[in-house]
């Protein structure tokens, strides 16, 4: 009695169903994960506390009360210097210098 087996040498089928069998898994796994990640992610927050509050609060009323640019003083250093008229006064330079040291200590 002879058993005629075709395609027995021919594994592509089975590789295919292997393969989509893993296809298959990881797809289940990314979607267990991404389930998870937006249950967590709804769970998230943000706050703001106190101090950072009065910090802003802080921070606008300095930039409200800042002293505002003398345009017109800066346009004319502008051009004393474009010139070559702005002189420098080296001792005044240094003692500025000092004194603004000395306030930082």
């Amino acid at each position: 009695m002879a058993i005629n087996i075709n395609n027995l040498s021919n594994t592509n089928q089975v590789k295919q169903k292997l393969e989509q069998q893993v296809q298959n898994k990881q797809q289940v796994n990314e979607n267990a994960q991404t389930s998870q990640q937006a249950k967590i992610a709804a769970r998230d927050s943000v706050s703001i506390t106190p101090q950072a509050k009065q910090m802003n609060e802080l921070q606008k009323k300095a930039s409200d009360s800042a002293p505002a640019l003398n345009q017109k003083k800066i346009a004319e250093l502008k051009s004393a210097i474009a010139a070559g008229e702005y002189k420098i006064n080296p001792e005044k330079l240094a003692a500025s210098i000092a004194s603004f040291e000395f306030e930082l200590s």
